[in-house]
């Protein structure tokens, strides 16, 4: 199906872009300015690509009136996230960063089941379960705090709840474009969020980091490539959440947990102890049960 296929490839996409976004929060900028560069070096591409594609398609279509909630919810949400999960990496090595940050999928459930009345089988809860088993592990090991409830493993947690709502939202955004092509309404629900974000976390940044904007521009040769495979990931994320309920998808997308291993050890030389596989291994094992069974 064309919706697994998307999940798959917004997984490898996301990889990347993280691992270029660890590099540039590494000294470079800070967690804002690092967030700001995802969305600011995605704009002109989405931009051009929304117009292009949609004069090729008749023209720009109308929108319900729920988009535009949906739509700015999503991507605040979506700079919360993203700013926690940057604000992670000084915390948890790269793959169990990122292993934090895909309770999203748990946490999607959740967010469906409180605000679109989805009810979960005692199966899915069990899987509910178990992925907190993995959390739990995880956080053991991380290195702030010297125990469960720490600054890394709340950073974590909290990353994929701001994910999960903006996951549910963004969905709802591209389901308000009129149109029936998967594609467009991807396309103008990314377009609408990308400007509405860069343009509040530039006041943000301008108001409370003063100087960070001038690093981002100045951060440019490789900020543009985490734009470019920002702006990647996202179509692909919301073409799938047109085709898909938002949990299938990023319970698909959790093959990025295999992906962010093998970036940790072929690329920052980092090593992932019996413990965090284990949390790994509890976590993927939670979100395999809810796509076959939940």
């Amino acid at each position: 199906m064309s919706w697994i296929a998307l999940s798959i490839a917004a997984a490898a996409f996301q990889t990347l872009r993280f691992m270029l976004q660890k590099h540039l929060s590494m000294g470079a900028l800070s967690a804002g300015g690092a967030t700001l560069s995802r969305f600011l070096y995605s704009l002109p591409f989405v931009v051009v690509l929304a117009l292009v594609y949609a004069a090729m398609q008749g023209g720009w279509p109308g929108v319900g009136p729920w988009f535009w909630a949906y739509a700015l919810t999503g991507g605040l949400t979506q700079i919360l996230a993203t700013w926690c999960v940057v604000a992670l990496f000084a915390h948890r090595n790269f793959a169990v960063g990122i292993t934090f940050k895909k309770t999203e999928v748990v946490q999607t459930a959740i967010v469906g089941l409180v605000l679109l009345g989805d009810l979960v089988s005692a199966l899915g809860m069990g899987a509910i379960v178990l992925g907190l088993v993995g959390v739990l592990i995880l956080s053991r090991g991380a290195e702030v705090g010297g125990g469960v409830f720490n600054r890394a493993a709340g950073l974590g947690i909290l990353s994929g709840a701001f994910f999960a709502v903006s996951a549910v939202t963004y969905r709802g955004a591209t389901l308000a474009v009129a149109s029936d092509d998967p594609f467009l309404r991807a396309v103008i629900a990314l377009a609408v969020v990308t400007v509405a974000q860069t343009i509040a976390l530039s006041a943000w940044l301008a108001w409370r980091e003063k100087g960070q904007l001038a690093k981002v521009i100045a951060a440019r040769r490789t900020a543009v490539w985490m734009g470019l495979t920002g702006m990647a990931g996202s179509l692909c994320w919301f073409t799938a959440f047109t085709l898909q309920n938002a949990a299938y998808v990023f319970a698909v997308g959790q093959i990025e947990v295999i992906f962010s291993i093998f970036a940790a050890v072929m690329f920052f030389g980092e090593t992932i102890t019996r413990r965090e596989y284990a949390g790994i291994g509890f976590l993927t094992a939670s979100i395999l049960v809810l796509v076959l069974f939940g």
